[in-house]
């Protein structure tokens, strides 16, 4: 199938869950140790964002994928949700455990990390989307600044997951990105309810590395079942959180 059937089947599809312009706004963690760090007070929708892993996740992208896809739920709500990637991995009933609609959600899978670009390109430039996420091991200025263009077409909301082939050399993160944010993600240990056995609610250790107009910051967040996508446990200004190694770097 060609470049341009596939974008009309995509089109096709995103006619029947929705349509129209989404416009932009804010999406807000409803907690001021996050929100105050980000312009307009939350995640600046219309725009496209960075997340990577650490270690061996920059090749797996769990936990920068389920980060991810904790943020893009609530805008499932508003349009579909298209993910673009190169393997065949995402467990799509597990986003359940998100809050994710995965009923709106299209898969795309490409050849390579250029059609994966152009195919999220070609997604936020189309009505009725809401978010795009696409991974990608690197991205320039000028595909940066693409991806941009076609958020402002529509208000759709763009991520791209940097994701390293396995066993393929590590490449320096492009400079000058023109991505809004920029997040590192890290699985962090979950606490069960009290009085209640087994595991509690997904966590992560998420660091704030560059936001155009904000400030860094460094929390660990865990799955929210409220009106947020995310809860903030703890600000990791607070030590007794972080790891040895983070309080080695620190000192």
């Amino acid at each position: 199938m060609s470049r341009e059937a596939r974008l009309l089947a995509v089109r096709a599809k995103v006619a029947a869950v929705a349509g129209g312009p989404l416009g932009a706004g804010v999406l807000a963690f409803g907690d001021a140790r996050i929100d105050r760090c980000l312009p307009g007070g939350g995640l600046p929708l219309g725009r496209w964002h960075e997340a990577a892993g650490e270690g061996l996740d920059i090749e797996t992208a769990a936990a920068a994928s389920a980060f991810v896809a904790a943020l893009a739920g609530p805008l499932a709500r508003r349009g579909a949700v298209v993910w673009v990637m190169r393997r065949d991995d995402l467990y799509a009933p597990g986003l359940a455990d998100l809050s994710f609609p995965a009923e709106r959600l299209i898969q795309v899978h490409v050849r390579d990390e250029a059609q994966a670009l152009a195919a999220v390109e070609d997604a936020l430039g189309t009505a009725g989307v809401a978010a795009a996420i696409g991974e990608a091991q690197d991205i320039d200025l000028t595909g940066g600044r693409r991806l941009q263009l076609a958020c402002e077409r529509y208000g759709a909301t763009g991520f791209v997951i940097r994701r390293r082939p396995f066993g393929g050399q590590a490449k320096r993160a492009a400079s000058g990105s023109a991505a809004a944010t920029r997040w590192m993600i890290a699985p962090a240990s979950s606490e069960p309810g009290q009085g209640e056995p087994g595991l509690g609610l997904p966590r992560w250790r998420v660091d704030l590395q560059r936001c155009r107009g904000g400030w860094p910051g460094r929390w660990i967040v865990e799955k929210n079942d409220g009106p947020y996508p995310l809860r903030v446990v703890a600000d990791l200004g607070d030590r007794q959180l972080e790891t040895p190694q983070s309080l080695r770097l620190a000192g």
